[in-house]
């Protein structure tokens, strides 16, 4: 979980493995735990204090059309486009956006390199969107934490070894 700083009282919102929220709350915490090679994009609007996070695990659809259907947030391709259709419903405007990448962990050796695979869908996503992340915190070996705080629109991440750093 996201330390809050002293005195602040926010409303916390966890976003689960596979899932996606947004809100217009504007004294809202979004967080989510345990990225592994799963990849958490943020997304803020500073004037209309709007703001959401997908945690997705695959970066291709392709992988399962069936499961698109039912949970689109499993997957980069599906998921990425409905945070930025639902943060345009509370009052987001794309021009304003603010983009952060985190994740994309490489947790197993072998060869198979997940993490890395979901981090470029994610960056391919955000470029046929006409995005870039404005910062990134991606691969590496360990889980990490991240929470996006609509109060002041900070970013902030947790690494495993409880170091906190600002994106």
């Amino acid at each position: 979980m996201v330390n809050l700083s002293p005195g602040l009282t926010a409303t916390h919102i966890l976003v689960d493995l596979a899932d996606m929220k947004v809100t217009n709350n504007p004294s809202a915490v979004l967080s989510t735990n345990t990225l592994g090679a799963g990849v958490a994009l943020t997304v803020f609007d500073p004037e209309a204090r709007v703001g959401g996070i997908i945690h997705f695990m695959l970066p291709s659809s392709e992988l399962n059309t069936e499961k698109a259907l039912t949970n689109p947030y499993i997957f980069a391709d599906t998921g990425i486009p409905l945070l930025f259709r639902r943060s345009y419903k509370l009052g987001a405007l794309k021009q304003r956006l603010i983009c952060h990448l985190a994740g994309g962990a490489q947790l197993v050796s072998g060869g198979f390199e997940i993490g890395q695979e979901n981090v470029e869908a994610a960056r391919d996503v955000l470029a046929r969107n006409a995005f870039a992340a404005r910062r990134e915190l991606t691969g590496g070996v360990n889980s990490i934490s991240i929470g996006l705080d609509l109060r002041d629109g900070r970013v902030r991440v947790i690494k495993s070894n409880g170091v906190e750093k600002e994106l």
